[in-house]
């Protein structure tokens, strides 16, 4: 049986900030991570535990101090920032707790949008936009602006937005936070829908262990070092 690729592979990682500095921070701390193609993964710790700063590096918007990083076989430190970008761009699906949509423009824009950085043409990118939001029943709201859509119908359009490149990882950073718990539920039945059906690779990011339990694998991150791992 051949061996899974490694989407994501972390060793010795270290971020620390005012390096040098007599304040300076040790955030995180010889972190290891490995996440293989297909997998659902949560990655649990409270507030002040690193876990904002992992996201981070994990979604290739920083630079870790030490240590090595390889995203879908790319190894960051040998990217410049164009190069981050592309990556960010290509390989990362990102959703997030406040949904980062973009006021002025319709739901079908939004998810357009990283099609357009990738030079996709028009046609094509309307197309698939449209797809996307039909697979999480959004196909009705098309045009609407941000303002007219509920919290719950904008999350599933930064969901959509997240797949618009066919990433490698979808890394999703408290996606329920500002949500109900009918409608974080909603939400969390739409990554399951993506892990399940579609063999998508998910990173959860959470506070909350309840969320953190519905996925394959659970690490729990503490004063910036992994310190438990379950299987479920």
């Amino acid at each position: 049986m051949a061996e899974k690729k490694k989407v994501i592979e972390m060793r010795n990682i270290v971020k620390n900030f005012f390096i040098g500095e007599p304040n300076e921070l040790h955030i995180l701390k010889n972190i290891d991570i490995t996440v293989e193609e297909g997998e659902f993964v949560s990655i649990v710790g409270q507030s002040g535990s690193g876990k904002s700063t992992l996201m981070n590096l994990i979604g290739a918007l920083d630079r870790p101090t030490s240590g090595y990083y390889a995203l879908a076989g790319h190894n960051i430190a040998d990217m410049n920032d164009n190069g981050l970008s592309d990556i960010r761009n290509q390989q990362i699906g990102f959703v997030f707790q406040t949904f980062n949509l973009i006021p002025r423009s319709s739901a079908l824009r939004n998810v357009e949008l990283p099609m357009l950085y990738s030079g996709i043409p028009t046609n094509k990118r309307t197309k698939k936009a449209k797809e996307l939001l039909e697979m999480i029943d959004m196909g009705d709201r098309v045009d609407h602006m941000p303002n007219e859509l509920s919290g719950g119908q904008k999350q599933r359009v930064a969901i959509a937005r997240a797949m618009a490149n066919d990433p490698a990882i979808i890394l999703a950073d408290e996606p329920t936070g500002s949500l109900d718990s009918s409608t974080g539920r909603m939400v969390m039945d739409i990554f399951h829908k993506l892990h399940t059906e579609q063999g998508k690779t998910i990173v959860l990011i959470t506070h909350n262990p309840e969320l953190a339990e519905e996925t394959q694998r659970m690490l729990t991150i503490h004063d910036g070092r992994i310190v438990g791992e379950k299987i479920m």
